[in-house]
């Protein structure tokens, strides 16, 4: 580890790249050609961007996707988002501490005419339902054009080291997430009569039935489809606690941003705050990335991701707090410590259970929201317009690759093309991947005690299927026809060979084989290992656990390999004393003093929450409207200009319709404020067709 950058990783390849210079502040740093300034400002341990003009608070990332605006600097003396704008060389990069000075300019700049162009489907976002959409559109020869605001098509695939879940046969389940965008875009890319533009942007959409793209970050181009497919994924949920602007607290998205895209380490020791899919996933890419995962909470009494996410992190050292919530994110201009608390059953902080744990960065990973707003727009005006994806419904992203296949015969059919019916399997297909974690039943080892034994450590209905696709003789059962039930292992009848390819290709990692040929007393026990092959060797001396986090003994490593289709997975041997052989899940991989509390817990001293980032207005300033009788969110805009941002009321809107709940007032007394026209930000030069050659600082 050279700095912050990662340099060694078990799944993602380093790339070779080509260093260059940019400055921060007059000071030089490295970069590298195809990163973002955010980037390469974190590698260089830069975590503060700026200071608020109201009141001087630190600025820093928080969503890393460019739907907020934490982030600004000025770059080339041009304000940029720096987690959208990639590094030039020599590139003078400042601080953004509030509006920057405009340049003077001698003459007018030069201006063209605005392209228009028409094309039968407009998909909005290249992510796993804009990819599928687009192929399954392609297949057909139907002119398509895919947008997406990214530099590389996959959306959130390309941050997902892990397997994916889901149905093998129909989403590619078993495949890593960063190898699945891979796929989709090689599949997209062969059809000629889809049109792919990337760092382009959907701006708005008209009531001419007329759809406002960026391109390329600089020209506007006027598109008129007869239909759009909005595949424009989720974004992430805000949370309303003391400390929650400071650097160092970010959405799950943008640490996965610079740990998996941008192979920057972001923290040391981090604390995450929600116990969903998505934080549990983002504790493990922490852990393969060198990063301590000092603990996680949830507010409820149990993790709503699947269980075999939080049994990978347990059974790795990190402690998981449910029923307790975050009370304050600690330190003067970067995160310092966390204070959590337990909470009753009206999900309100019980006085005496405070608690503080050392950290430097805060994971905020407490749910998603559709980005639905071209959608509305869409109908609004009348154009034809489908919606696929998180933007239809908040699901897994193996459930988004089958929204999309089905969306784009929709398609199809609705342009009165040539093209089959969806069949009815399909929709059955789509609902099973969208569906909820179902019963959890308790772990049940098996009883046979002679030759080799799979012990399957999943015991929850979840959708997914290729452990029984894996074993060569079919000795592990998942019923095709509901793929949530949980995997059973038909071992009467057969014997294990084992291969141990159901050890590597587990996507849960939840199977381990204990194999009594040799020595019935001291079984050999194989588990599966995500780490990098440097971090444990022949010999060392390992903390074995069951999936309840509990330490089982001390062992030592007999054998460290990888067998020919374990995808990068590694397998570790020991030999365990037969009375918890089969109760083995997992290896302890981090110190158990960084989960450990302070002596005494830290009490936040700012004064009250922000709920507005980007006007830094407080939860008192609008509850005490709110108690004044205003039921109206554009007059709480008026009165303190929450909403009045830059990212247009993203981040803040739902965390006001709460305060509002909060205080007793329901959602059929309150009007929502007045969306913008526009739904991102753009230099209001390329409106008027100003050349991308020309200086767009004006």
């Amino acid at each position: 580890m050279t700095g912050l950058r990662i340099e060694q990783h078990p799944i993602l390849p380093i790339p070779e790249r080509e260093e260059i210079q940019i400055f921060w502040q007059g000071q030089p740093i490295r970069a590298f050609v195809g990163e973002t300034i955010s980037a390469a400002l974190f590698a260089s341990g830069i975590r503060v961007f700026g200071h608020h003009p109201k009141d001087g608070s630190p600025q820093g990332i928080f969503c890393a996707n460019g739907q907020c605006s934490q982030c600004m600097v000025l770059a080339d003396q041009k304000p940029v988002k720096s987690c959208m704008e990639l590094v030039q060389p020599g590139m003078q990069v400042e601080p953004l501490n509030g509006l920057p000075e405009l340049p003077k300019v001698s003459q007018p700049p030069k201006v063209q005419p605005i392209e228009e162009i028409e094309v039968d489907v407009l998909i909005l976002g290249g992510g796993p339902a804009g990819l599928s959409a687009g192929s399954e559109l392609g297949k057909l020869g139907i002119p398509t054009l895919l947008i997406d605001d990214k530099h590389r098509l996959g959306g959130k695939l390309v941050l997902q080291t892990h397997r994916f879940f889901g149905s093998s046969s129909a989403v590619y389940a078993g495949t890593r997430g960063i190898d699945i965008a891979t796929r989709l875009e090689n599949d997209l890319r062969q059809y000629p009569s889809v049109q792919i533009w990337l760092q382009s942007t959907a701006l708005a959409v008209f009531s001419d039935q007329k759809v406002g793209v960026l391109r390329n970050g600089s020209q506007y181009v006027l598109v008129k489809p007869k239909v759009i497919l909005v595949a424009t994924g989720a974004r992430e949920k805000f949370l309303a606690f003391k400390g929650n602007t400071l650097p160092g607290v970010y959405g799950a998205g943008a640490f996965q941003t610079l740990v998996n895209r941008d192979l920057v380490r972001p923290a040391e020791n981090l604390f995450i705050v929600g116990g969903g899919n998505v934080g549990l996933i983002a504790g493990y890419h922490a852990l393969q990335a060198n990063i301590n995962v000092v603990g996680l909470v949830e507010a409820l009494p149990e993790c709503g991701g699947y269980k075999v996410h939080k049994d990978k992190l347990v059974r790795m050292g990190v402690p998981i707090y449910t029923s307790h919530t975050v009370l304050s994110a600690n330190g003067q201009d970067y995160v310092e410590s966390v204070t959590i608390a337990q909470v009753d059953e009206k999900f309100q902080p019980i006085p005496g259970t405070e608690k503080s744990f050392a950290c430097d960065s805060l994971l905020i990973a407490v749910g998603l929201d559709p980005v639905n707003e071209f959608f509305i727009k869409a109908k609004q005006y009348g154009i034809p317009v489908f919606a696929g994806g998180d933007a239809e419904e908040i699901a897994e992203a193996s459930a988004a690759m089958f929204s999309g296949k089905i969306k784009g015969r929709e398609i199809a059919l609705q342009l009165g093309r040539k093209a089959p019916p969806v069949p009815a399997e399909w929709y059955r297909t789509g609902e099973i991947l969208k569906s909820k974690p179902g019963e959890t039943f308790s772990e049940h080892l098996p009883e046979a005690s002679v030759g080799v034994v799979p012990v399957i450590h999943c015991t929850q209905e979840i959708p997914c299927n290729p452990c029984a696709a894996l074993c060569p003789n079919g000795l592990i059962f998942v019923d095709d026809h509901d793929i949530r039930k949980v995997p059973e292992f038909l071992g009467n009848n057969y014997c294990c060979q084992l291969c141990e390819q159901c050890v590597a290709g587990c996507p849960g990692l939840a199977i381990t084989l204990v194999d009594y040929r040799s020595n019935a007393d001291f079984p050999l026990v194989s588990i599966p290992y995500e780490f990098t092959r440097d971090s444990i060797r022949q010999r060392d001396s390992v903390t074995v656990l069951d999936t309840q986090g509990n330490p089982l003994g001390d062992l030592e490593v007999l054998s460290v390999h990888q067998i020919k289709r374990s995808d990068r997975t590694l397998i570790v041997q020991v030999q365990a004393p037969k009375e918890y052989a089969k109760k083995i899940a997992g290896l302890r991989i981090q110190d158990q003093k960084v989960t450990e509390p302070l002596d005494e817990y830290v009490t936040e001293l700012h004064n009250d929450t922000i709920i507005c980032r980007c006007e830094r207005v407080t939860v008192g300033e609008i509850r005490e409207l709110i108690r004044k009788g205003v039921r109206d969110i554009n007059e709480i805009k008026t009165v303190t200009r929450a909403g009045m941002g830059a990212c247009g009321s993203k981040t803040c809107n739902s965390l006001i319709h709460r305060l509002f709940r909060e205080e007793g007032i329901t959602n059929s007394e309150v009007v929502d404020n007045t969306k913008r026209p526009l739904f991102m930000e753009v230099p209001i030069g390329v409106f008027a067709g100003e050349s991308p050659s020309e200086d767009k600082s004006t």
